[in-house]
Order: structure tokens, then sequence, then C-alpha cells
């Protein structure tokens, strides 16, 4: 017996006399419709086979809202910012150690922690790392995100150097530097709204770029 398989589409739709784009995909796997919205701005509605277009349309404008808060939200970071490019990479490799050495020499004014040595790299799903042997990791891409964020960010694996952990002692250390720590971890990890809208804030700090946010039905 053959496999049935159902293609994307690409769509269209008027919300708020805004014209939004769209992939269409149809999933055996779906008890529900859903609605993600990805940080390269691209948007994707998921049906369950059988489900007719027309209340996925009217599904889409009842949530107009809240997808076009999404898309306006993603559009600050540049379209282009969280696509893998290497040549972009090289082109901005430099620039994110110099700002990356600089916040750390200001940082570590408040930390005096040791450190091996500091890497930028071409991650996919990382905004950071810091390894066992006292190396400090970073993707290119902080360069673009807001100073506050990229601040958090240094921090976070800087006291990483101290606490290999995210125990309590952990937060202690990173409330040096940034108090409002919380609050920022909700911006950074671009939080999945789980149905009826319900945002969660993910614990882990092992931020993930292409993670959409992203709204069901029941």
């Amino acid at each position: 017996m053959t496999k049935q398989i159902y293609p994307e589409q690409l769509r269209g739709i008027k919300l708020q006399n805004k014209k939004v784009d769209y992939t269409l995909k149809i999933s055996k796997r779906a008890k529900g419709m859903c609605l993600a919205v990805y940080c390269d701005g691209s948007f994707v509605v998921t049906k369950p086979i059988g489900l007719s277009e027309n209340i996925v349309e009217k599904f889409i404008i009842q949530k107009s809202n809240w997808i076009l808060s999404k898309l306006e939200y993603f559009k600050q970071f540049g379209v282009d910012v969280f696509k893998n490019d290497y040549q972009k990479y090289l082109a901005h490799k430099d620039e994110a150690l110099d700002l990356v050495k600089e916040r750390i020499k200001h940082f570590n004014k408040t930390y005096n922690l040791k450190f091996n040595k500091i890497n930028i790299k071409n991650q996919k799903t990382r905004w950071g790392s810091c390894s066992k042997k006292g190396n400090l990791n970073f993707n290119y891409k902080i360069l673009f995100l807001p100073k506050h964020i990229t601040d958090y960010i240094i921090v976070h694996e800087l006291c990483h150097l101290k606490e290999f952990n995210h125990s309590g002692k952990f937060w202690d250390l990173v409330n040096k530097a940034i108090p409002n720590h919380s609050e920022l971890k909700k911006e950074i990890n671009f939080p999945r709204a789980y149905a009826r809208g319900i945002s969660r804030v993910q614990a882990s700090l092992v931020q993930r770029l292409l993670v959409p946010v992203v709204q069901c039905t029941l």
C-alpha cells in the first residue's frame, strides 16, 4: 500500500488589513490545529486530515492579534539573523569576539573568575556554553541581540565557571551582575505558548534559536 504524502502548501491571508503568508501542513498525527511563528519570520499552520480550510482560516483570523504580535516581535532581530550562514559567521566572528571580550572584562571585575579561552562559534541551537575545561563558547549571533540580552548570556556562562549547574548558588552568582535575570529568562527563551495561549518559561538555559512560539487548539 502506497503511503499518502501531503505536500506543504504556501498560502496567504489578510489579518487586520495586512497580508500574511504562511505554510499549511497537513498531519495525520495532529489532533487539532497548531500555529507556529519562528524567529526567522516564517509562519506555519498545521491541521489534521479532514479539517476544512474554512475552519483553518477562521482560527487564524481569531488568533490574528497573537500572530501579528509574534511576527512583529521577531522583526527586531532581522529576518536573516538566525539563519545559519557561514559567510556571515566569518564576516562577524571577530566583531563578536571583541564584544564578548569587552563584556567579560567588564563583568569579571565583579567575579574575578579564571577561564581558559573564548570561542566564537556558528551554532544552530545554543547562544553560549561553558566547558569543564574552562572554555567559554558563544554564538556569533549574540552580536545582533539587544545589549541587555547579550550581557545576560555572557554573565550566565561566566558564572558557570564557578557553579557548573543551575542551583540556587548559581543564580545568586548571576544576581550579583544581573539582578533582573528572572525577567530576562522569559525574553531570551522565546517561550512556547501552550494550549489556550498560556506561556511557560522553560527552566533550561540551553537556548534554541529556531524553537517557535506555538499556539494550538485542544
